[in-house]
């Protein structure tokens, strides 16, 4: 969208700001409230921030102001509020391209597979809770009748919730992202809404969006809404599960009628390369320390998890850490809802990319139910395990030289020293768990 196309939209709908927007290092949206009077020099000059106060962006305070510039087709008409528009952009400092931003990092991703004819499409499947806060400030499920051992598509627990899940599912209807299904979720006051899948730049947008959008509405019912991996011990975590597929054109490389899987060679490669890279992909993909109390092994039940941990991929078989859902399409389970979307998709499209160069052959799709499978039997198997600790996943992201490549030199040593600080901040913290289990014993 040029900005003509923009100032013709601004008066046809009465657009009077634009919420100038960009991500950090968390996938969580920054932005600054433009006056749409302001449209000409916000398209030419940007936004500006003191990149320092705006978290993990590559900042310190005596580096010169950042601005972010916007890519006015990702512009989204807010929806409660149709007088806003919200636009994601690219952090620039002093005329260049600041190599911290992660849209940019998936744009330099995208760049390289359009180099060789490809371009990613992305679905998304973002789980959240529903919470509420008690008078000693504990969150807890907002619902107090939701408290069925298995939950999932239970229909009563649905229609308390119909006037919120409706009204997300219009607003995204009317920004025609065509959504298509919603429902509850194996943890109580857990829901899902899934859309149509787009090129990978849209669907990180939106996916930002959306995270937004739903926490905002919750809190006018009064709720708190959470993508936290794993909120609580006892119930199943937060995922969202990344669906891929290559296209040149109008065309799904990844499909294959005649496969008894209906994936074409180009996507067992792709695939090989996403289980090569796995235990460094985790380190993105799942970036918190809360992720791995998600990522466990062992058989699910509802209240527990439905996180695969194993490195491999089967039919349609949740057990896996790839999923063949139908033809021509690949989803990966270990994402977690605290994924930064850009930041996630451009590192599995480089570890696919390599798949697909070096001919990964990823070896005949796994058709076990690993949760009940001997963890003795898997390893005699060979079958990988992922990483069980956010520190673990980090050594293995430091020596990975694809998915360090496709981060930049820049920002993967950077990300790197980011998460250390996180998980080392996390060691020095005094836990209730420990208090309980050590205090009077020693």
């Amino acid at each position: 969208m040029d900005l003509k196309e923009v100032k013709a939209l601004v008066d046809k709908e009465g657009i009077e700001f634009f919420l100038c927007s960009f991500v950090e290092i968390t996938g969580a949206p920054k932005a600054k409230l433009v006056p749409a009077p302001h449209l000409d020099s916000m398209a030419a000059d940007g936004a500006g921030f003191a990149g320092f106060a705006a978290g993990d962006i590559g900042q310190m305070p005596h580096h010169p102001d950042m601005v972010s510039i916007p890519d006015f087709d990702s512009l989204t008409i807010v929806p409660w509020r149709p007088n806003i528009a919200w636009v994601a952009g690219n952090i620039h400092i002093e005329g260049k391209a600041w190599p911290y931003c992660p849209r940019t990092i998936l744009e330099n991703q995208l760049a390289k597979a359009a180099d060789k004819g490809y371009s990613l499409k992305l679905g998304v499947e973002a789980e959240f809770m529903l919470l509420k806060q008690d008078e000693a400030g504990k969150f807890l499920p907002w619902d107090a009748l939701d408290t069925l051992g298995k939950p999932c598509y239970d229909l009563r627990a649905l229609h308390r919730n119909l006037d919120m899940m409706t009204r997300l599912i219009k607003y995204m209807q009317n920004l025609d992202w065509y959504p298509y299904a919603n429902d509850h979720e194996d943890a109580n006051c857990q829901f899902e809404i899934n859309w149509k899948y787009s090129d990978a730049l849209t669907t990180a947008d939106r996916h930002t969006f959306f995270k937004w959008m739903v926490k905002t509405i919750a809190e006018e019912y009064g709720h708190v809404a959470t993508f936290m991996p794993k909120p609580f011990q006892h119930l199943t975590g937060n995922g969202a599960h990344f669906h891929t597929s290559l296209w040149k054109g109008a065309k799904n490389l990844f499909l294959d009628e005649s496969d008894e899987n209906g994936l074409s060679q180009m996507a067992y490669w792709f695939i090989g390369g996403l289980l090569k890279h796995a235990k460094a992909l985790a380190a993105i993909t799942n970036p918190l320390v809360n992720d791995y109390k998600r990522l466990i092994r062992g058989a699910p039940r509802s209240g527990a998890t439905w996180a695969p941990v194993y490195v491999t991929y089967g039919g349609s078989n949740r057990t896996q850490m790839i999923r063949i859902p139908g033809p021509g399409d690949i989803e990966t389970r270990t994402l977690g809802g605290a994924a930064n979307p850009y930041l996630a998709a451009a590192v599995m499209l480089a570890a696919g990319l390599d798949g697909i160069e070096n001919k990964i052959d990823p070896g005949k799709r796994n058709d076990d139910n690993l949760y009940v499978v001997p963890e003795e039997e898997l390893i005699a198997r060979k079958i990988g395990f992922l990483p069980t600790t956010l520190a673990e996943a980090l050594d293995h992201l430091e020596a990975n030289e694809v998915v360090m490549e496709a981060l930049g030199p820049e920002y993967g040593p950077y990300y790197v020293k980011v998460k250390r600080d996180e998980w080392n901040r996390f060691n020095l913290n005094v836990s209730q768990w420990e208090i309980d289990n050590y205090l009077t014993l020693y």
